[in-house]
Protein backbone atom coordinates (compact mmCIF):
# COMPACT_ATOMS: atom_id res chain seq x y z
CA UNK A 1 0.00 0.00 0.00
CA UNK A 2 1.36 3.14 -1.21
CA UNK A 3 1.30 6.02 1.78
CA UNK A 4 1.04 9.60 1.52
CA UNK A 5 4.35 10.22 2.86
CA UNK A 6 5.75 7.59 -0.16
CA UNK A 7 3.90 9.83 -2.97
CA UNK A 8 5.23 12.68 -1.46
CA UNK A 9 8.84 11.71 -1.22
CA UNK A 10 8.39 10.65 -5.16
CA UNK A 11 6.64 13.97 -6.08
CA UNK A 12 9.67 15.66 -4.25
CA UNK A 13 12.68 13.23 -6.29
CA UNK A 14 10.36 14.02 -9.44
CA UNK A 15 10.79 17.79 -8.54
CA UNK A 16 14.37 17.66 -7.50
CA UNK A 17 15.25 16.33 -10.86
CA UNK A 18 13.27 18.56 -12.79
CA UNK A 19 15.30 22.13 -10.78
CA UNK A 20 18.48 19.78 -11.83
CA UNK A 21 17.72 19.99 -14.84
CA UNK A 22 16.80 23.74 -14.94
CA UNK A 23 19.89 24.46 -13.40
CA UNK A 24 22.15 22.41 -16.09
CA UNK A 25 19.97 24.28 -18.62
CA UNK A 26 21.15 27.59 -16.93
CA UNK A 27 25.08 26.37 -16.44
CA UNK A 28 25.35 25.32 -19.60
CA UNK A 29 24.14 28.16 -21.60
CA UNK A 30 26.20 30.28 -19.53
CA UNK A 31 29.14 28.76 -20.03
CA UNK A 32 28.63 28.30 -23.67
CA UNK A 33 28.06 32.13 -23.60
CA UNK A 34 30.70 32.24 -22.32
CA UNK A 35 29.80 34.11 -19.13
CA UNK A 36 30.43 31.42 -15.97
CA UNK A 37 33.62 31.57 -15.15
CA UNK A 38 35.01 27.74 -14.28
CA UNK A 39 36.57 29.45 -10.94
CA UNK A 40 37.49 26.71 -8.25
CA UNK A 41 39.31 26.81 -5.13
CA UNK A 42 43.01 27.57 -5.07
CA UNK A 43 42.97 24.42 -2.50
CA UNK A 44 40.41 22.32 -1.49
CA UNK A 45 40.19 20.01 1.63
CA UNK A 46 37.94 17.43 2.08
CA UNK A 47 37.85 15.03 4.40
CA UNK A 48 41.49 12.92 4.46
CA UNK A 49 42.27 14.72 0.65
CA UNK A 50 43.54 17.81 -0.67
CA UNK A 51 43.81 19.54 -4.37
CA UNK A 52 44.97 22.41 -5.60
CA UNK A 53 43.64 24.72 -8.08
CA UNK A 54 45.77 23.47 -11.03
CA UNK A 55 44.94 19.77 -10.66
CA UNK A 56 40.67 20.70 -11.08
CA UNK A 57 40.80 23.61 -13.26
CA UNK A 58 39.21 23.79 -16.35
CA UNK A 59 39.73 25.44 -19.67
CA UNK A 60 36.78 27.09 -21.34
CA UNK A 61 36.34 24.71 -24.19
CA UNK A 62 36.90 21.87 -20.93
CA UNK A 63 34.11 23.57 -19.13
CA UNK A 64 31.77 23.91 -22.58
CA UNK A 65 32.83 20.09 -23.47
CA UNK A 66 31.85 19.42 -19.50
CA UNK A 67 28.47 21.22 -19.85
CA UNK A 68 27.00 19.45 -22.54
CA UNK A 69 27.43 15.99 -20.73
CA UNK A 70 26.34 17.74 -17.58
CA UNK A 71 23.04 18.80 -19.45
CA UNK A 72 22.59 15.26 -20.73
CA UNK A 73 23.22 13.73 -17.06
CA UNK A 74 20.54 15.98 -15.55
CA UNK A 75 18.26 15.01 -18.70
CA UNK A 76 18.44 11.63 -18.45
CA UNK A 77 18.29 11.63 -14.22
CA UNK A 78 14.73 12.76 -14.90
CA UNK A 79 14.15 9.23 -16.88
CA UNK A 80 14.75 7.45 -13.64
CA UNK A 81 13.13 9.55 -11.43
CA UNK A 82 9.83 9.26 -13.23
CA UNK A 83 10.35 5.63 -13.64
CA UNK A 84 10.98 5.29 -10.27
CA UNK A 85 8.07 7.15 -9.07
CA UNK A 86 5.22 5.75 -11.75
CA UNK A 87 6.54 1.96 -10.10
CA UNK A 88 6.04 2.35 -6.83
CA UNK A 89 2.69 4.66 -7.68
CA UNK A 90 0.60 2.53 -10.07
CA UNK A 91 0.51 -1.66 -9.71
CA UNK A 92 1.99 -2.50 -13.00
CA UNK A 93 2.36 0.17 -14.90
CA UNK A 94 2.98 -2.24 -18.24
CA UNK A 95 -0.57 -3.03 -18.23
CA UNK A 96 -2.52 0.17 -16.58
CA UNK A 97 -5.98 0.89 -17.91
CA UNK A 98 -4.93 4.70 -18.34
CA UNK A 99 -2.81 4.93 -21.71
CA UNK A 100 -0.83 7.83 -20.60
CA UNK A 101 0.53 5.99 -18.01
CA UNK A 102 1.59 2.65 -19.55
CA UNK A 103 3.04 5.62 -22.33
CA UNK A 104 5.06 7.48 -19.62
CA UNK A 105 6.33 4.41 -17.86
CA UNK A 106 7.73 2.33 -20.75
CA UNK A 107 9.39 6.03 -22.58
CA UNK A 108 10.94 6.17 -19.30
CA UNK A 109 11.81 2.71 -18.61
CA UNK A 110 13.19 2.81 -22.07
CA UNK A 111 15.00 5.98 -21.73
CA UNK A 112 16.85 4.91 -18.56
CA UNK A 113 17.79 1.68 -20.23
CA UNK A 114 19.85 3.22 -23.24
CA UNK A 115 21.99 4.88 -20.42
CA UNK A 116 22.30 2.29 -17.72
CA UNK A 117 25.15 0.31 -19.24
CA UNK A 118 26.65 2.95 -21.86
CA UNK A 119 25.96 6.90 -20.09
CA UNK A 120 28.40 8.50 -22.54
CA UNK A 121 27.71 6.44 -25.59
CA UNK A 122 23.96 5.31 -24.74
CA UNK A 123 22.31 2.72 -27.35
CA UNK A 124 18.60 1.83 -27.04
CA UNK A 125 17.51 -1.51 -25.69
CA UNK A 126 14.02 -2.27 -26.42
CA UNK A 127 12.31 -5.42 -24.76
CA UNK A 128 10.96 -7.87 -27.19
CA UNK A 129 7.29 -7.00 -26.32
CA UNK A 130 8.43 -3.47 -26.95
CA UNK A 131 9.46 -3.76 -30.30
CA UNK A 132 7.75 -1.77 -33.72
CA UNK A 133 5.24 -0.22 -30.84
CA UNK A 134 4.29 3.26 -31.05
CA UNK A 135 4.55 4.93 -27.23
CA UNK A 136 2.83 8.48 -26.57
CA UNK A 137 1.26 10.62 -23.83
CA UNK A 138 -1.19 13.45 -24.92
CA UNK A 139 0.81 16.06 -26.95
CA UNK A 140 3.81 15.66 -25.33
CA UNK A 141 5.93 12.82 -26.52
CA UNK A 142 6.00 9.78 -28.99
CA UNK A 143 8.69 6.95 -29.02
CA UNK A 144 8.28 4.69 -31.98
CA UNK A 145 10.26 1.74 -30.79
CA UNK A 146 10.00 -0.19 -34.62
CA UNK A 147 14.27 -0.77 -35.43
CA UNK A 148 15.57 1.03 -32.41
CA UNK A 149 16.97 -2.01 -30.81
CA UNK A 150 20.55 -1.79 -30.69
CA UNK A 151 21.21 2.23 -32.60
CA UNK A 152 22.67 5.03 -31.28
CA UNK A 153 20.53 6.89 -28.56
CA UNK A 154 19.11 10.11 -30.30
CA UNK A 155 17.18 12.84 -29.02
CA UNK A 156 14.98 13.17 -32.76
CA UNK A 157 13.62 9.56 -31.36
CA UNK A 158 11.58 11.21 -28.79
CA UNK A 159 11.75 14.61 -28.77
CA UNK A 160 14.55 15.78 -27.00
CA UNK A 161 15.05 17.09 -23.46
CA UNK A 162 12.23 19.25 -23.30
CA UNK A 163 9.97 16.41 -24.20
CA UNK A 164 11.37 14.84 -21.19
CA UNK A 165 11.25 17.70 -19.08
CA UNK A 166 7.59 18.12 -19.79
CA UNK A 167 6.85 14.31 -19.34
CA UNK A 168 8.28 14.87 -16.00
CA UNK A 169 5.82 17.79 -14.78
CA UNK A 170 2.98 14.99 -16.55
CA UNK A 171 4.15 12.43 -14.51
CA UNK A 172 4.67 14.82 -11.15
CA UNK A 173 0.88 16.40 -11.43
CA UNK A 174 -1.58 14.39 -13.20
CA UNK A 175 0.01 10.76 -12.22
CA UNK A 176 1.11 11.34 -8.97
CA UNK A 177 -1.20 14.22 -8.35
CA UNK A 178 1.03 16.86 -6.97
CA UNK A 179 -0.94 19.88 -5.78
CA UNK A 180 2.02 22.05 -4.64
CA UNK A 181 1.12 26.04 -5.30
CA UNK A 182 1.91 27.63 -8.44
CA UNK A 183 5.15 29.77 -8.87
CA UNK A 184 4.51 33.23 -7.06
CA UNK A 185 8.08 34.64 -7.71
CA UNK A 186 9.60 34.65 -11.09
CA UNK A 187 13.49 35.59 -11.43
CA UNK A 188 14.03 38.83 -13.93
CA UNK A 189 16.19 37.61 -16.80
CA UNK A 190 19.31 39.78 -17.10
CA UNK A 191 19.40 39.10 -21.02
CA UNK A 192 16.75 38.43 -23.71
CA UNK A 193 17.76 34.71 -25.14
CA UNK A 194 16.18 33.12 -27.42
CA UNK A 195 17.34 29.34 -27.81
CA UNK A 196 16.28 26.66 -30.72
CA UNK A 197 17.72 23.35 -30.03
CA UNK A 198 21.29 24.17 -29.87
CA UNK A 199 20.95 27.05 -31.56
CA UNK A 200 20.93 30.15 -29.24
CA UNK A 201 20.33 33.56 -29.93
CA UNK A 202 20.75 36.45 -28.14
CA UNK A 203 19.28 40.28 -28.46
CA UNK A 204 21.89 43.11 -28.38
CA UNK A 205 20.64 46.68 -27.98
CA UNK A 206 23.78 48.18 -30.33
CA UNK A 207 26.08 46.24 -32.60
CA UNK A 208 29.13 44.80 -30.25
CA UNK A 209 32.37 46.32 -30.41
CA UNK A 210 34.32 43.90 -32.56
CA UNK A 211 31.66 42.61 -34.58
CA UNK A 212 32.65 41.49 -38.10
CA UNK A 213 30.06 41.76 -40.89
CA UNK A 214 29.15 38.33 -42.96
CA UNK A 215 27.80 38.48 -46.18
CA UNK A 216 24.48 36.24 -46.12
CA UNK A 217 23.04 34.95 -49.34
CA UNK A 218 19.23 35.72 -49.02
CA UNK A 219 16.78 32.72 -49.50
CA UNK A 220 14.17 33.04 -51.60
CA UNK A 221 11.37 33.49 -48.99
CA UNK A 222 13.70 36.40 -47.55
CA UNK A 223 15.12 34.02 -44.67
CA UNK A 224 18.81 33.49 -44.13
CA UNK A 225 20.51 29.91 -43.59
CA UNK A 226 21.87 30.20 -40.26
CA UNK A 227 22.85 25.91 -40.81
CA UNK A 228 21.45 22.88 -39.34
CA UNK A 229 18.59 23.24 -40.69
CA UNK A 230 17.52 26.73 -38.58
CA UNK A 231 16.54 30.30 -41.18
CA UNK A 232 16.85 33.17 -39.55
CA UNK A 233 13.53 35.60 -41.10
CA UNK A 234 12.78 39.52 -40.58
CA UNK A 235 10.67 39.84 -37.57
CA UNK A 236 7.59 40.85 -39.71
CA UNK A 237 7.69 36.89 -41.16
CA UNK A 238 4.81 35.07 -39.80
Amino acid sequence: MITMSDRETHIQQLFTAELQFRLASAVRLAVTGNRQPPDLPMEWTHGQHRVRYEEIALRQDQADYAACFLHRSATYLMAIAMKDSIRAIVVNPKTSSDPDVRAAYQIARLVRNAFAHAPFSPTWSIDDDCRNTTFAVADLIELKTAGLHGTPFDWRHYGGPLALFRLCRFVRIEILKDQSPARKIVPIPGRVIYQQGDLILEKEDAIPPGAVPVAAKKRSDGGIDLGRGHVLYPQTKV
